[in-house]
């Protein structure tokens, strides 16, 4: 294995980092699916959403062209963090919740890597939120993929952050008393630069967001609706049902006007106190309809598309809510160490730990 500490990331075409080729012969090699499965047998539940966002997955990462040794795929503990031991490339099954603080360290220290975070409702929004809203907040390139299926799958069916108020589980038996984290619109209240959603069953939409996710320089977080077959069953039911999803979602697309209804007959617009609402495009006219800009430097547009979510989907958004350009924490940490050997020449760890502020006892 090569020395892959010694390579210097430089970007290429699409916005992405790529690491230099020099010290790594075969990088240019051609990737193929194939090449980021791993030889473990897949362990989820029959029909686990888990499977399809694998599969999009494994697909969509060739078109990174990165080499498999510079693709890291770190997670906490869930059904959804058992993700890396079936991808052929370098993982880390870490502890609970603690994922994006060890992908930050890594994404700081590494900057030649792509660097994935594979997360669940729990993992991320119970124990993981502190991590999750500081490494949203200080723009770690890092991709953090939420699978959200609104309940604790693999401690057996207990209520999540995400679960709807009055869900009724085996913790609460007479229906949960919690309002659920939006994980949107917390990720948007974080300052994340990049915040999507998509749907494991949608792979083409799926895999779309991914390339948008791994070619933003930055903090990408991406939520996934994912259903669990055996303790929330068909959760996102009308979303994905055929009849009922062409009322309820609301594709974004990136200077095109929201329209969704059968034939675009529905449509979106503010209302007098700001909050958006849906409304019959043959009634209130074309003009008033709201055109998508997922680049408004402020994310109050984004966080209203974001609180148009209900329990029961009248009209949910899915696609790209927010996509802004601003300096990444490696990227300027990475600066600021540059200055500090420009104008300090190498550092002294003795000198710095035996600095003005010790002193001696005794």
């Amino acid at each position: 294995m090569p020395d892959l500490a010694s390579t210097v990331p430089a970007a290429n075409g699409h916005g992405r980092r790529r690491a230099a080729l020099t010290l790594v012969p075969h990088a240019t090699e051609h990737l193929a699916t194939r090449d980021f499965k791993s030889d473990q047998e897949v362990r989820w539940c029959p029909g686990c959403g888990d499977y399809a966002i694998l599969a999009a997955f494994q697909s969509f990462l060739p078109d990174l062209d990165v080499p498999r040794e510079n693709v890291v795929v770190i997670s906490g503990i869930g059904c959804s963090s058992r993700l890396p031991y079936y991808v052929n490339s370098y993982g880390m099954h870490s502890i609970h919740g603690r994922a994006p603080a060890i992908a930050t360290g890594l994404a700081s220290s590494r900057q030649d890597l792509s660097v994935w975070v594979i997360t669940g409702d729990g993992d991320a929004l119970s124990i993981g939120g502190n991590h999750l809203i500081h490494a949203l907040r200080r723009n770690v390139n890092i991709k953090i993929m939420l699978f959200n299926n609104r309940i604790y799958g693999l401690t057996k069916g207990q209520y999540s952050p995400t679960s709807e108020q009055g869900k009724i589980t085996k913790s609460s038996p007479m229906g949960s008393l919690e309002r659920p984290f939006n994980p949107l619109s917390l990720a948007l209240g974080a300052e994340a630069s990049f915040v999507a959603r998509t749907i494991d069953s949608d792979r083409k939409h799926l895999t779309s967001v991914l390339a948008a996710a791994a070619d933003h320089r930055g903090a990408a977080f991406i939520e996934i609706y994912q259903n669990c077959p055996i303790f929330n069953d068909d959760a996102f039911a009308p979303l994905t049902e055929p009849g009922s999803r062409e009322q309820r979602v609301v594709r974004l697309e990136h200077g095109q006007p929201i329209r969704f209804g059968p034939d675009g007959s529905r449509g979106l617009r503010f209302g007098p106190l700001g909050a958006l609402e849906a409304v019959d495009v043959a009634e209130s006219g074309e003009d008033g309809l709201l055109v998508h800009d997922a680049h408004v430097t402020d994310p109050s547009y984004a966080f209203a598309l974001s609180r148009l979510d209900s329990a029961d989907f009248v009209h949910t958004p899915i696609g790209i809510f927010r996509q802004v350009s601003r300096p990444s924490y490696d990227d300027s940490m990475a600066a600021q160490l540059d200055d500090a050997r420009t104008e300090q020449g190498p550092g002294d760890l003795a000198a710095l730990l035996a600095g003005s502020d010790t002193w001696r006892v005794g």
